[in-house]
């Protein structure tokens, strides 16, 4: 293999697979975070009618987490063939899948229409997007992170990073617009069902930007080794991934799933957990908090890539500890402001909380890219991320609800925030610096090689 030597793709070219990542990444996260922020606001009265409130904005959140659960089985199965088959078969999928489960919540009866089985079509569709995400993000980011140069990698995989908040701006914004021209009575019969059903026309502007891009070429100069190896022993056959991946990497993997815990516990708590509380504890209306969400929506999107930066200049450890401190620091300041109800205070909570979220979020794409080897580089970076997915952000937003509805303060929901950024501080400490590795030159370690070699026992496609 030409290791480091590997050249990048002129600057043109790199833009463009840049944007195919941000689009497509961009319309996953609105269809995601669209559920979420439907699931505060009318989802516990459309299909968990006759609850209290605070119980019916439990069940709802509860069809939200299940997306998380389908989240690690989407990054095994996308991980598995985006290891074999290549990132950008695998990307065009995951996105045809979100779009499509989208596109039927917005078509579905709801609990007054055909009673319980409305709740059960609404969990398995949320079941599908989580699948797709799964799938989604560790191939968006490792397109760009294998087609760009180790000295700016930092920068050019928080590109696709901006997709979160992207998603969060745009699907709060269309929820934002629509609540404040329809009445309540409007949008709860009829206009909620316009987003998701935009999610059509998204859909297939994103795909035709995801196809014009070609596979990275470190992903091709490792096929072909893999190529070369079978054609030198035909009796011989490579590892499943993730099998090389856990005998190989198991460390980088717990690394990355604890790095994951204060990053997506406290953007859901951010996020959607907000919704609840300012509307039901702080006395805030609904449009003001989704106003306050999508202005600091709009600061995160610009600070990821400044982050991403600054990762490739002082490493991406230094970067991210400074966000999982940062953010542990800032829980009790955070409902502090929230409590007096001003809408000034309320955008200055979220936003400093995003702020500090993205010191953690923009360097990610690149550190877990640099983890893991070509070959099981897909599956690594999603196994960690995903899975972790399902101890953080799917239950945040159960548990700080369950917590408020126990207690009727914020105490206990600031305090299990600091818990999960202790955890990612322990765990970003002890992994090793990484933005100065080659992810060509990463294929020809011994560890790697041991992790591909042929095996008799190997499992295939």
């Amino acid at each position: 293999m030409a290791s480091g030597t590997t050249a990048p793709p002129p600057p043109a070219s790199l833009k463009r697979i840049v944007a195919a990542s941000l689009i497509g990444t961009t319309i996953e996260w609105y269809d995601f975070f669209l559920y979420g922020s439907a699931a505060a606001l009318v989802f516990n009265k459309l299909f968990f009618p006759g609850s209290d409130p605070l119980v019916g904005t439990l069940l709802s959140f509860l069809t939200y987490a299940v997306g998380f659960a389908a989240r690690p089985i989407g990054a095994l199965v996308f991980g598995h063939y985006g290891d074999r088959l290549g990132r950008k078969k695998l990307l065009v999928l995951s996105l045809l899948l979100m779009g499509g489960a989208t596109f039927a919540i917005g078509l579905l009866p709801t609990h007054a229409t055909i009673g319980t089985a409305a709740p059960v079509l609404l969990t398995v569709l949320r079941l599908v997007q989580g699948f797709a995400l799964g799938g989604e993000w560790g191939g968006a980011v490792l397109l760009v992170s294998e087609h760009g140069d180790a000295r700016r990698r930092g920068f050019w995989a928080s590109w696709p990073q901006t997709g979160a908040p992207a998603g969060q701006l745009l699907a709060t914004g269309v929820l934002s617009f629509l609540t404040a021209v329809l009445s309540d009575a409007a949008f709860g019969s009829w206009g909620w069902r316009i987003p998701f059903l935009l999610s059509g026309v998204l859909v297939m502007v994103g795909l035709w930007i995801r196809l014009s891009v070609d596979e990275s070429p470190v992903f091709k100069e490792a096929l072909a080794q893999a190529e070369a190896r079978k054609a030198a022993d035909a009796g011989a056959v490579e590892k499943m991934p993730l099998v090389a991946v856990l005998r190989h990497h198991w460390r980088d993997v717990l690394i990355a799933m604890g790095a994951r815990m204060a990053e997506n516990i406290s953007y859901y708590v951010i996020t959607a957990f907000i919704l609840v509380y300012a509307t039901t504890s702080a006395g805030v209306s609904r449009q003001t908090a989704l106003n306050a969400v999508l202005i600091a929506s709009a600061v995160h999107f610009a600070v990821i890539p400044a982050w991403g930066a600054l990762s490739d200049r002082v490493g991406r450890r230094p970067v991210y500890l400074v966000g999982a401190v940062g953010i542990g620091l800032w829980m009790f300041p955070f409902f502090s402001l929230i409590d007096t109800g001003g809408f000034g205070n309320l955008i200055l909570a979220v936003t400093v909380g995003l702020v500090l979220h993205g010191a953690m979020y923009a360097p990610q794409a690149a550190f877990f890219s640099e983890m893991f080897a070509t070959r099981m580089r897909y599956s690594g970076a999603s196994i960690g991320a995903q899975f972790a997915s399902v101890a953080a952000g799917a239950p945040a937003p159960l548990i700080a609800t369950a917590l408020l509805a126990d207690y009727g303060d914020s105490t206990p929901i600031a305090l299990y925030v600091i818990a999960a950024s202790l955890l990612t501080i322990v765990a970003v400490g002890v992994a090793k610096e990484t933005r100065h590795r080659d992810l060509a030159d990463m294929d020809t370690g011994a560890e790697v090689a041991a992790g591909a070699a042929r095996t008799e026992d190997a499992g295939v496609l």
